[in-house]
Parts: structure tokens; sequence; C-alpha cells
């Protein structure tokens, strides 16, 4: 029992922790530890202070020996969870996590940091079946409805997520991050210039949303009003926006010729997108000159994680990682070059590459611009996709056209071999797209509107998550309608099971459709794959102009329109010959083969090359500084 002078100190410690004054509080707690070292309160005291102060790993040592002295209190148990959590030792925050919530069942926050837990290690339903807990234990617990949202718009029903977060926002109007998180699912559901508008709003509110502003600059590539100057200093200013810190010393000897260690940092080293065209290139890099690092930052690990992990060097997994510990450990590996794959995508590490990781940095193949940072050294592009001069002022980094295209493709092992053309046996046109329909602008659903005038009786199929959802396809089929697209000349599918059953729907169609302004590119490789011509609408910046490298690749710029007028063109041609829809069918693969899309050899190899120059510059401005201190 503590005496009253103690007792009264650890009431003058809780004053300074609640008016934020955490160091005043920290060391008013460890003068109770040192006077009274068996009493769990000045232990409890000073760890939770710790962990308000974000010093996580003196959080855990405080609260752990607060609980060994009081192992009933239900308060500090619970504190050392989430004070584990926030250390990354996640095991051992689900240990006393599940151990509280056993002898405590109703407490509604243990479950809230459990399902972080659960949700954090990839184990989404476990995580969605506790934040179901929380906000039935405490339905006025706007933290937890905000959780199940996140949970349910990433893993689950973008209608329910979507109801949770105004949920959230209706308890706390205030809550920027919800107000982000309905952002976000007003995104997945098409509705593009809504996500914008409220991502706008939070950053005016609070420009150190950093993630509110990556997805607003995601959202701007999908719309066509946007110039492509406007859209360039969104981007700029983001790069303003992140913390700096005094330009690091490396360590790295400087020397053009020695093998060098490449780190690719990305969340989609799994069955994603990026992960089909970066493996062809790990796998013919030339092991003498690189050594490869790999950072998979995602909690979902499957067997295309296993196979990319097999082909590094070296691995780290840092789903979950506060940036603190990921730049620790980025410092600790000192990778020669870091090369970023995610750009603004979801997850990104966009403010520690602010921070300079490494003397060489560079963004490549997960987005479609400039990431705005003037600490990216270089953006890896090609000339279609890119031509100079004018991409060039378009960018923070400076442009690397390392090949005539910037992609390796990889297509998926278990492709089923093409299928006839559909209008054999319809006796009728089927065009379709099975890109996001994110990328579906109303200027898009007009063109193809015009498009199945053009050609009598054609159908239009599109294909894309979240249709089979009422917040998804209600909405949809309205701007179907007023774009003048007929409901009974539109299917619409939502995502198929397997690659295998998604790549066999295009046995349905006879041409594919890109989008405008941003156009596919995963997409139009498998429409091609399975023999699909694509015809793609060339626009004046990357985003739209990915099927202008594609299709030259493949040696088809025939595809290519310039112009509205000529897209419905091409399509109507192509439309109207069957002869040559059945040819392609049988040799579009064959062609894709000998293009450089699938020469993986070569691209590897002036990929390579392309990373060897940017460190051979590097190395030039060392010895540029050391002799003019000399």
């Amino acid at each position: 029992m503590l005496t009253p002078a103690l007792q009264q100190l650890l009431r003058d410690g809780e004053a300074h922790h609640q008016r934020g004054r955490f160091a005043e509080a920290a060391m008013i707690f460890a003068r109770v530890r040192q006077l009274a070292p068996r009493d769990a309160a000045g232990w409890h005291h000073g760890g939770m202070t710790a962990l308000a102060a974000g010093q996580a790993a003196e959080a855990v040592s405080l609260l752990a020996r607060a609980l060994q002295l009081n192992p009933a209190a239900v308060a500090t148990a619970f504190g050392l969870g989430v004070a584990r959590v926030a250390a990354g030792d996640l095991p051992g925050a689900e240990s006393v996590l599940q151990q509280v919530v056993k002898t405590h069942p109703a407490m509604a926050e243990a479950w809230h940091y459990l399902a972080l837990v659960f949700k954090t290690s990839g184990r989404i339903d476990e995580a969605i079946a506790a934040q179901r807990k929380v906000v039935a234990l405490k339905p006025n617990y706007a933290p937890g409805w905000h959780a199940l949202g996140s949970s349910l718009s990433t893993h689950g029903s973008p209608t329910e997520a979507l109801g949770c977060f105004e949920r959230a926002l209706k308890l706390d109007p205030g809550n920027l991050r919800s107000q982000l998180g309905r952002g976000m699912v007003l995104f997945k559901c098409f509705r593009v210039e809504e996500a914008e508008a409220v991502m706008a709003s939070v950053v005016a509110r609070d420009p150190r949303q950093l993630e509110a502003h990556s997805y607003r600059l995601m959202a701007l590539n999908s719309l066509e009003h946007r110039s492509s100057e406007s859209v360039f200093a969104e981007h700029v200013a983001f790069g303003r926006a992140l913390p700096k810190s005094p330009a690091p010393v490396f360590g790295q000897r400087a020397e053009p010729a020695r093998r060098l260690r490449l780190a690719f940092l990305s969340p989609d080293l799994r069955e994603h997108s990026v992960a089909y065209f970066l493996e062809p290139l790990l796998r013919h890099l030339d092991r003498a000159g690189f050594e490869i690092f790999l950072y998979h930052d995602h909690a979902v690990v499957d067997a295309v994680t296993e196979r990319l992990r097999k082909l590094a060097d070296g691995w780290r997994h840092f789903a979950g990682q506060a940036d603190g510990v990921v730049e620790k450990a980025l410092r600790e590996d000192a990778p020669d070059v870091l090369i970023d794959l995610a750009g603004h995508t979801g997850l990104n590490r966009l403010p520690l590459f602010a921070r300079r990781l490494a003397p060489v940095q560079v963004t490549y193949l997960g987005y479609p611009n400039t990431t705005g940072l003037r600490e990216m050294d270089y953006r890896f592009v090609d000339a279609w996709t890119d031509p100079a001069p004018t991409a060039d002022a378009l960018h923070t980094e400076k442009l690397v056209r390392f090949s005539a295209t910037a992609w390796s493709y990889l297509p998926p092992a278990q492709a089923p071999e093409p299928a006839p053309p559909p209008s054999i046996g319809e006796g009728r046109i089927t065009f379709g797209s099975f890109n996001n329909l994110t990328k579906a602008t109303d200027g898009t659903l007009r063109r193809w509107a015009r498009l199945l005038e053009v050609v009598p009786g054609s159908r239009l199929l599109l294909k894309s998550g979240g249709l089979n959802e009422p917040a998804v396809r209600e909405p949809f089929l309205r701007r179907l309608a007023a774009a003048g697209l007929s409901s009974e000349r539109v299917e619409l599918l939502p995502h198929a099971r397997d690659t295998a059953s998604h790549l066999a729907l295009y046995g349905r169609v006879d041409i594919a459709l890109d989008t405008f302004p941003y156009h596919g590119t995963t997409t139009t490789c498998e429409a091609l794959w399975m023999g699909v011509p694509v015809v793609s609408l060339a626009g004046d910046r990357h985003v739209s102009r990915v099927g202008v490298s594609l299709l030259n690749a493949i040696g088809h710029p025939e595809w290519i329109a310039t112009h509205e007028d000529d897209y419905i063109r091409i399509a109507t041609e192509l439309a109207h010959d069957a002869e040559h829809r059945g040819v392609l069918r049988r040799e579009l693969r064959t062609e894709m083969l000998r293009s450089p899309l699938c020469d993986y050899s070569a691209q590897a190899q002036c990929f390579g090359s392309a990373l060897r120059q940017c460190w051979e510059t590097w190395c030039a401005s060392v010895a540029e500084k050391e002799r003019q201190a000399s």
C-alpha cells in the first residue's frame, strides 16, 4: 500500500499525463518506482505514459513488470496488449489480449485491439468476427464502427462497409479517419468524383493526412477533366507536405562496378498484378551484379509470396509495422538502390522515401504517375508511355526509358487455351472490358454507348469486383442509363472465383475495350494472351498511354486510337472482320511470346543496365563532392 505522499505523487503524475506533459509524468512515476519498487502502481502508470508518448518498447517493459506484481490487474494487462501491438509484437499482444477477453468478455476495447492483431496478421475473418463483437458490446463506440468498416471495405462488403463508416461519422462527425474510410469505399464503388471530393475535404482540414492525400492523387488519375499540369501540381504538393530529415551519410562504397544490393519495397508481393510483371525480372537479373532484397508490406502471404521469397537473397515482412521500425530495418540492411513498387496506391511507404533510405531511390511499376517526391531520384518508364520532353516536365523524378516497353508479362500458368470468338456461335459481337470500373468514366461509358449504336445487335460485357453489391451495382446501373447504355445490352459480372475462371471469360468477348483516361495494364495483357484484340485510346500522359506501349510491343499499333471517332472506327472494323478475329485467337499468344513483353532475359538486362547507370551517376556525384572538398 502506497503512503499518502506517494499517492499524491501518483495524482501529480496523472495530472501531467492528462495535460500531455509526458516527460514530467514519466519522471514522477519513475520516482514512485524508486520509492516503492514492489508496488505495481508506479510501473503501471509509467507504462501507460510511455505508451501515450509513443515509446512502445519502454511501455512493454514497464507494463510487463506491473503485471508480474499484480497479475489480476485487467487495466494493466490490456495496456500491455496495446503496447505490444504498438511495438509490433503481434504474438505477444494476442497472448495477453486473449486472456483479457477470456476473463472479461464484455470488454469491448480489448476485443478491438485483438481484432487489430488478427487483421495485421492477415486473419481477416477472425478480425471481422471480433469487430462485430465490439460494436455489439458497445454500439456507440465510434472506433469500433470505423474498424469494422475498414475490414469490410478491404475484404468484405462495400455496402456494409459504407454503412459502418456512416455510423462512425454519426457518432463522431469530425473524425477524419472515418471520412477517409468512407471516401475509400466510395472509390471502390466506382463513385470516383465523390471519393475525390471527400479526400480533398480531409486534406484541406488536415494536410498531415497523408493517406487521404495519396488516395486523392490516385483518384485524380481517373478523372478526364483534370489537366496533366494540375494533376502534377497536386503530386508536388504531396511531396512538399512530407516531413523531411537531414541528408543521411551513407556508408556504401561508391564503386561503380561492384555488386549492388537492390531492395524492392511493395505491399503487392502476392497474388497481384505487380507480381506478374516483377517476377520475370527477378528471375533473370544478373546475380553476379545484383543481390536482391524483397520487403513484403502486406498481411497476405500466399503461393506467389513464397515463390518470390525463394528468389530473394534477403527477405523481410513489414505488414503492420510502424514507419520507424521499417526505417530502422532498411538502414540496417543498407540497400544501394531502393525501388518503390507502390507509388500512391494503398499501403505505400512514400513518407519513408522522403527521409532518403538509400543512395539511389527509384519508383517503378505500381503507379502510373510521378510520386511528387524530390527525394525519389528516378522513375522507370518507356518512350511510348512518357514521350520526351513533355513527360519530363511533369515528374519530380528523372525519367529512365529503360526498354522498348516498361513491362515484362508473366502469363498465369493456369490460363486456358483461347476459345473461338463467341460471335461465331451467337451471331452477334460482344465487346468487353474487365478493367476495374473505377476507370470507367462517364466519357468512357458514352463512347461505349456510341459503339453499340454503330454495331447493331452488339452487346457489352463488363466484369469488375463488387458488381454483386447493391451499393456498387445500383449507382453504376444509373450511370449506364445516363450514358445511353441500355441494361438489355449490357451484362455485369463480379469477380470470378479464380484466375483460370477469370481468363476463361474472355471466351465470351470478341473485342476488348480499354478505358480512358486510365488504361488497363494487366487486363490488356490478359485479353491479348487469350487472343482478344484490345482497342485503346491514346492520351497525353502515362496513365492514358500504357495501351500505346503494350500494343506497340506486340506489333499491333493499328488498334491505338488518337481520338474518339478513331476509337469507334477501329472497334467497328474489327467487329466487321470475323476472319481476322479468328486468326487473332490462334496467333496473338504466339505474337506475345515473341515480343519484348515476354523476352524476360532481354528485359532484365535492360532493367539491370539502367539501374547500374543510376548507381554510376551517384558514384560520380560522390567523386565530384570529394574533389571539391579536397
